[in-house]
């Protein structure tokens, strides 16, 4: 494998993403690092660097989660850490809304609406869409998504709650929304996969 290894940052990492970004990994031949997940982040950026470099290919789906925290908790300390690492290669990030108040939110590149439309307009927690500032990129709102500001990211796709976004991104229906965000991002990077 190269030096460097590609990454998919998520900024979501309960339960429910946990398991829709597994499977999503899994059906399209990704893969992932589970110990990641959590509500908040249990791990530092240095025990997912660790973890990166152990894996036998890449592209790597990583979950990173605040808890609805506004300033900067684990989850964004530890994306941070990961994005600004010499050995990661950041492909782009998966920008999860939140119904958290008082946070400047992050610029995306494009978001997926509850349909599964890829759509230049802000989304909300349940994937719906919002009026957004038509001269602007659209921005997300979410608790782990500032810091995503802070850090070099070619690609960022906006999406609801992943797992949730009232059933729409269902993970027994295969998480459509969240599954066309990740392939959003590695068609817009060039990576063939699965």
């Amino acid at each position: 494998m190269p030096d460097k290894v590609r990454v998919i940052l998520v900024t979501d990492g309960d339960r429910v993403a946990q398991q829709a970004v597994e499977d999503i990994a899994t059906s399209l031949g990704l893969r992932c690092i589970s110990a990641s997940a959590g509500n908040p982040t249990p791990i530092s950026g240095e025990e997912i660097i660790k973890l990166l470099k152990e894996v036998h290919h890449d592209p790597v789906l990583v979950m990173f989660d605040d808890r609805g925290r506004r300033d900067k908790g684990k989850g964004e300390a530890a994306l941070e850490y990961v994005a600004s690492h010499p050995d990661i290669t950041v492909l782009g990030a998966v920008a999860v809304a939140s119904n958290t108040t008082g946070i400047r939110g992050v610029p995306v590149d494009a978001c997926i609406a509850c349909s599964g439309d890829v759509v230049d307009v802000p989304v909300d927690k349940r994937g719906g869409m919002r009026n957004g500032n038509e001269e602007d990129k659209p921005v997300i709102k979410g608790d782990t998504v500032d810091v995503l500001n802070n850090v070099e990211i070619p690609v960022i796709i906006g999406v609801g709650d992943i797992g949730k976004m009232n059933k729409a991104d269902d993970i027994h229906l295969g998480a459509p929304v969240t599954r066309r965000a990740i392939e959003e991002i590695l068609k817009r990077s060039g990576v063939s996969y699965g």
